[in-house]
């Protein structure tokens, strides 16, 4: 999944982010109101991590705007703010959920994974390609109704090509998708997931194939 965390204080964030993306999530940070804003209206997320007290603009403006545009992006407030206004003023705004610093890291990763659950709910959360069925909620894919253990940057991969099937995929956004936006990552570590997804597929089908110059899409013709 790709989380997003407007955050400013720089330790947090990168805490935060080296723990998400160990996890298996492509992971992207801002530290401005306005940044985050323009990213949320230009990119998008899956789940977005969101300070009250932001510079540039207030965290509960950005998710005002969000919300507004029509995005349902589940949306976690993070901030320091314990009073019950704050909190209730959050979740007017449509906020999923709040927590309040300090946490302990297991608590916003449960959280997250219960914001995951129910937006994956909502969209199809057990995705079948042939013999293959991909979990978004629990992010585990199974072959013949048997787990296939997969290696979560290449199930990242996987996943991105699964949700866009009948499109052809570059390796830019392959990456963005697994490391997360503008990450300095070489093309030839994304040939080297494909090479290993396609040889767990083979046998069943289901092919990625090149579309050289362009990228790669699913085939399971």
């Amino acid at each position: 999944m790709r989380i997003v965390i407007v955050e400013d204080n720089k330790t947090l964030a990168s805490g935060l982010g080296h723990r998400l993306r160990d996890l298996g999530h492509a992971v992207d940070i801002l530290e401005d109101g306005l940044e985050g804003d323009q990213f949320l209206a230009d990119e998008g997320a899956d789940l977005v991590i969101l300070d009250i007290n932001l510079p540039g603009q207030s965290g509960l403006e950005v998710l005002k705007k969000l919300r507004g545009r029509g995005d349902r992006t589940p949306v976690l407030l993070l901030t320091g703010r314990g009073a019950t206004r704050d909190r209730v003023t959050g979740l007017d705004l449509g906020a999923d959920d709040y927590l309040v610093k300090p946490f302990e890291m297991e608590e916003l990763e449960a959280r997250i994974r219960a914001l995951l659950r129910r937006r994956t709910k909502e969209t199809t959360e057990l995705v079948k390609i042939g013999p293959l069925a991909f979990d978004r909620g629990a992010r585990r894919v199974f072959r013949d109704g048997r787990a296939v253990d997969l290696p979560r940057r290449e199930l990242a991969v996987l996943e991105c090509l699964l949700d866009r099937r009948g499109q052809v995929v570059s390796k830019s956004v392959l990456a963005d998708h697994v490391y997360g936006l503008g990450a300095e990552i070489e093309e030839k570590v994304i040939e080297i997931y494909i090479s290993r997804l396609r040889k767990r597929l083979a046998g069943h089908n289901l092919q990625i194939k090149t579309v050289r110059g362009l990228g790669y899409y699913f085939d399971d013709a």
